[in-house]
């Protein structure tokens, strides 16, 4: 069966075929599916794709010149301009201008928001293999109606009609410090300040701990969102290349001994996109460096309930002096409450609050409410474990039909996510795999500057359809002849 074409062009609409498809193009630039620099496929490629004729998609890309959204290149083709999205866009952003060359890069990737609107992706009703979160009917819906129900029935009825606390519920809070015991993190409910998902929670500790121009050590291959918030704040990025075991540890200490570091941001568990958890020898190694070089670690555990509680935490071992800790509940109750937190050194605290009053006044004290329910009945430790093991069943599936196509996992499959390599450059292969309705995350999203790369991140838990690998070996294997001519 073939997949449906989501971007399919038809002689019954009220467009031409050439406005069709030109409205298309400027519609995936508009929302940075195509990035600034981003090559549109040539003539023929793309008449042939589109079931169109060569003069149609010329006429498409003369129409897409003439409102300034693409360049033309001699000899190389058409490009999407830097900076130019047309006149109905919004103003350029700054934070995800094109990278500049010298390190270390000031300037997040062009694209990070393509990540961002893959977590909203609607355009197809295939599986998403890029997708950031489990899949909607994977989560416990009757779970949270419940918890919720529970609250606003049972429990104090003014919480639904005025702020929340400045720190957060303290009921959730104290829910979180026992959690928090199981994976080793010793913190007092004190020391634990909420926010709106573990995102916010990043922001605020970067506003609190920052200023504009500091230097940033940060995970590569990384999370390109946290890439573009932080240059966007100002903060200046020192890439550390990700491994097996953890970040690269004499990179590590050659730029914090030359740029004086104030932070690093990492995740040490389930790391995002590799799959990779630190090991414990790395762990302490890391929090030497941070100790001789005076540089605090935000550690972004947002993977937590969907991995082993043993694993290293850096808070864990380090007891909350140089590290914060960063979680949240996106990933294992649903994406839409925005419950996160962070857990601090005692001395910071009222500083993150501060951060956090300013930017938001207080959070929604009856989802977090409903969140310590979930915590304190167990509901969400019995929920957690029903998706890890379907989750370990999706992986097996997923990696079974990814190497039967001819893809190679660059680590061991482990967690919700998979590093898998392609053997063709993935940005113009997810383009590709776009026009038919399946959501890719290339692996240049995953890079403090844009650079070409035959990696991809796949989610396990939308990744177990065979029509999705067959689609992509297909298309593969146009995008090898493609690079032989």
């Amino acid at each position: 069966m073939n997949a449906p074409d989501a971007f399919a062009l038809t002689r019954a609409a009220g467009a031409t075929l050439t406005e069709q498809l030109a409205g298309q193009f400027a519609e995936r630039i508009r929302q940075r599916l195509l990035a600034p620099g981003a090559r549109l496929p040539s003539v023929r490629d793309c008449a042939r794709r589109h079931g169109v004729s060569p003069h149609t998609v010329v006429a498409a890309y003369d129409q897409l010149l003439a409102q300034g959204l693409v360049e033309a290149r001699r000899q190389r083709g058409f490009f999407v301009r830097e900076g130019g999205r047309g006149p109905h866009s919004a103003s350029p952003d700054p934070a995800l201008a094109p990278a500049k060359a010298a390190p270390p890069p000031r300037v997040a990737p062009v694209d990070a928001t393509a990540l961002i609107r893959g977590m909203f992706h609607g355009a197809s009703q295939l599986p998403a293999p890029g997708l950031g979160t489990l899949p909607p009917d994977w989560l416990d819906l009757p779970l949270l109606a419940s918890a919720l129900r529970r609250v606003l029935t049972h429990g104090d009825s003014a919480l639904a009609l005025q702020y929340g606390q400045p720190a957060g519920d303290s009921r959730l809070r104290e829910a979180l410090a026992i959690k928090l015991a199981d994976f080793g993190v010793r913190a007092q409910a004190s020391q634990i300040v909420t926010s709106t998902g573990a995102t916010h929670a990043l922001d605020i500790v970067s506003r609190a701990l920052l200023s504009p121009g500091d230097a940033v050590l940060v995970d590569e291959p990384g999370w390109a969102v946290e890439y573009a918030r932080l240059t966007q704040l100002g903060m200046r990025l020192l890439p550390v290349p990700r491994g097996a075991d953890g970040p690269d540890l004499n990179v590590m200490a050659t730029l914090a001994r030359e740029h004086r570091p104030r932070l690093y941001v990492t995740v040490s568990v389930l790391h995002n996109p590799t799959g990779h958890s630190l090991s414990l020898a790395d762990a302490h190694q890391v929090l030497k460096l941070a100790e001789a070089h005076d540089f605090r670690i935000v550690e972004d555990d947002t993977y937590a309930h969907l991995a082993p509680n043993h694993l290293p935490r850096l808070a864990a071992l380090d007891g909350l002096q140089r590290t914060l800790y960063v979680s949240g509940f996106s990933k294992i109750l649903t994406p839409s409450w925005r419950v996160g937190y962070v857990a601090a050194p005692p001395s910071l605290v009222e500083r993150l609050i501060d951060v956090k009053l300013l930017s938001t006044l207080t959070t929604p004290a009856v989802l977090e409410q409903a969140v310590a329910h979930c915590l304190e009945q167990g509901s969400l430790r019995r929920h957690a474990e029903r998706v890890t093991t379907r989750l370990d069943a999706a992986r097996h599936r997923s990696v079974q039909l990814a190497q039967g196509h001819g893809c190679r996992f660059v680590t061991p499959p482990q967690g919700l996510f998979g590093w898998v390599d392609t053997g063709v450059d993935t940005e113009p292969l997810a383009h590709t795999l776009l026009d038919q309705g399946w959501l890719l995350a290339p692996g240049h999203l995953f890079h403090a500057t844009r650079r070409p790369s035959t990696l991809m991140r796949i989610n396990f838990a939308t990744s177990q359809d065979a029509r999705f690998w067959q689609a992509l070996a297909v298309a593969r294997g146009a995008s090898s002849k493609q690079q032989v001519q």
